[in-house]
């Protein structure tokens, strides 16, 4: 069996670091027409014009969208809307702000639940109604252990994370006639550039002591997993939320 992406549109929301942009060099190999998303507009400029001088049949663009501003979430949809076809929807955009529950500033909660919950849900609306008429389309979120664990200081991510498993399940049965299929995938803790800028080589050392599998996961191990969700391969796995953490939530 292979998977294979050519001729599919696939959109990427938070594509220009860790597991999005992982998933986009993925897909980009696998044959897919790519709609990218990232925040800062000079890199999002620099990427598109390093992609002119590809040569390349496949149709690639980055978006510059922050999706805790309406406004710029708002004109990413109106784009959107330009698009005959959108057979791929991964909404893997997130953000974090960390606080104990009863410091937590309303401004952090507004900016996680637009990020991390609202974005998504106006995407969907939108992009399941291009799915819809095509009578195809494969969704996939992207969770986080936390929607079914926690700790300290993550009350607000927890929720949106949560929240997003919610969404899934709801929008899997609303799409399931329409041969639309929508997933979750719960990272567990992955070995990102982020990761290694926020935690100690020895915090590191602990947390992978803790992981029965005896390291925490690259962005290949999730980009895998997603990749398979939204591939033609996928016909029967609907409204689920696959936890990929080698093993974490079980110890």
């Amino acid at each position: 069996m292979e998977i294979g992406f050519h001729d599919k549109t696939v959109l990427i929301t938070g594509a220009t670091r860790g597991i999005g942009k992982q998933l986009a060099h993925d897909l980009q190999r696998l044959g897919a027409n790519l709609i990218l998303t990232g925040t800062r507009p000079e890199e999002i400029k620099k990427l598109n014009e390093n992609l002119q001088k590809e040569d390349s049949r496949q149709n690639i663009r980055y978006y510059c969208a922050d999706f805790s501003d309406e406004g710029s979430l708002l004109d990413f949809v109106q784009e959107l809307r330009k698009y005959d076809r959108i057979d791929v929807c991964i909404n893997n955009a997130g953000i974090n702000r960390i606080n104990y529950i009863y410091d937590t500033h309303l401004a952090d909660w507004e900016d996680v639940v637009n990020v991390n919950l609202r974005a998504p849900v106006v995407i969907l609306r939108d992009v399941s109604q291009t799915m819809k008429r095509n009578g195809y389309g494969r969704i996939v979120n992207i969770g986080s252990i936390f929607a079914v664990i926690s700790k300290e200081k993550r009350a607000i991510y927890s929720s949106t994370k949560a929240g997003l498993v919610g969404l899934t399940r709801a929008a899997a049965l609303d799409l399931a006639p329409h041969n639309i299929l929508v997933n979750c995938v719960s990272p567990g803790f992955v070995l990102t550039d982020l990761t290694k800028g926020i935690l100690t080589e020895a915090e590191i050392e602990d947390l992978t002591a803790r992981i029965p599998l005896g390291r925490m996961a690259s962005a290949e191990d999730i980009s895998n997993v997603v990749i398979f969700l939204s591939s033609e391969l996928n016909t029967y796995i609907t409204g689920q939320n696959i936890i990929v953490d080698g093993g974490y939530t079980n110890v």
